[in-house]
């Protein structure tokens, strides 16, 4: 059976989306991240970035919750576009892009504005600017689209939701004023049965919550010498 190795942040959950989507079966095992399980030695074999999520599926180990979602639809055919090139570069043009740009500029911008042990100005606005321009790609995208490739729901969306739906998270509470056709998509996927399971993936285990000193020198290692 397929190991899931899992956290209750926005990577994770898109993954087991799609686990739920197409009823894989897998075996879920938590890796609370403010305990400092993701740097103990048996979870970095799996990943060496020390990060979640992580899956093995018999030989194959797979990290990046963007490879991951990339190798289940391939694996499994679903959940892709038709196999014509244009389909398959725009595939992957849209994959990486949440992967290299959504995503880290987005937990950049949570990460100054929340948990920085000194509050910079100009990075607090040089990745909230960031995460600001990606979204509103995204938006842009969706104004003439149904889906992010067109007319068929696809990894690129389950992609795109999994940070999507903590826009607020990321941008403030007025968010969704600015980003209609993204909310549009995170509503429709978050109603979806495989959606809701996904999201409450989380309440199996009990992953610590409080971002004491510990938590920060897990997540933050290179935060030590500053929080300590």
């Amino acid at each position: 059976m397929l190991k899931f190795y899992y956290s209750a942040a926005p990577n994770p959950t898109k993954v087991a989306l799609f686990l739920e989507e197409t009823s894989t079966p897998y075996e879920a095992i938590p890796v609370d991240t403010r305990k400092g399980e993701q740097h103990k030695p048996e979870y970095l074999e799996i990943n060496p970035n020390a990060k979640v999520p992580a899956i093995v599926d018999g030989e194959a180990v797979v990290f990046d919750s963007s490879a991951i979602l990339i190798y289940l639809a391939e694996k499994t055919g679903k959940f892709l576009p038709a196999k014509t090139d244009k389909a398959r570069g725009e595939l992957l043009s849209w994959m990486m892009f949440v992967a290299s740009g959504v995503g880290p500029y987005s937990g950049q911008s949570v990460h100054f504005r929340n948990y920085s042990p000194e509050k910079i100005p100009y990075a607090i606005n040089r990745y909230a600017f960031e995460a600001q321009r990606h979204f509103g790609i995204l938006e842009a995208r969706l104004a003439t689209h149904k889906y992010m490739l067109g007319d068929t729901y696809t990894i690129v969306d389950m992609n795109v939701w999994g940070w999507a739906r903590l826009l607020p998270n990321v941008l403030g509470a007025d968010a969704w004023d600015k980003y209609k056709n993204l909310k549009r998509l995170v509503d429709e996927i978050s109603a979806r049965p495989a959606a809701q399971k996904a999201m409450t993936l989380k309440d199996r285990h009990a992953f610590k919550t409080e971002m004491d000193q510990a938590a920060l020198h897990a997540m933050f290692p290179h935060l030590k010498e500053q929080v300590a």
